[in-house]
């Protein structure tokens, strides 16, 4: 596994992590960044799990208007976290194209969550993915 693919994996449990908890995820990753008793955070997650929060209430819309038959509340907190991970680096970071942004949310749902979530985290990210770059030209 890569470094950005550990980095992603980390940043979804940090998210998942804050849900569960009612936390925020920036101040769990602050609480975490430089402290001993942790594995040191990479850059890459610090990006992502910033990157999600500073965007979360878009990205959260967007998954509302395309999670066809599901609401936010409904879906698992790990497809969750992995679908508002992907969906950030779709829209938001430049330097990993589509494809890898929903491939690697599709792998980390088939690692951390059940049977049937990387289907539903392929459909979702893919649905959006099709009108990526009009949604980009409004961000």
């Amino acid at each position: 596994m890569g470094a950005r693919s550990k980095a992603r994996k980390r940043a979804v449990d940090l998210l998942f992590e804050a849900a569960l908890r009612g936390d925020d995820p920036v101040t769990l990753l602050a609480d975490r960044v430089g402290s001993p008793d942790v594995p040191p955070v990479n850059d890459y997650t610090v990006t992502l799990v910033e990157g999600v929060r500073a965007h979360q209430t878009r990205i959260d819309e967007l998954l509302t208007e395309h999670a066809e038959g599901w609401t936010l509340n409904r879906m698992p907190a790990v497809d969750l976290a992995v679908l508002r991970l992907g969906l950030y680096e779709l829209l938001w970071a430049n330097d990993v194209p589509d494809a890898v942004a929903i491939d690697e949310a599709v792998q980390l749902a088939k690692s951390l969550s059940t049977d049937d979530s990387p289907r539903f985290v392929n459909g979702v990210l893919g649905r959006i993915a099709g009108i990526a770059d009009k949604l980009r030209a409004t961000l």
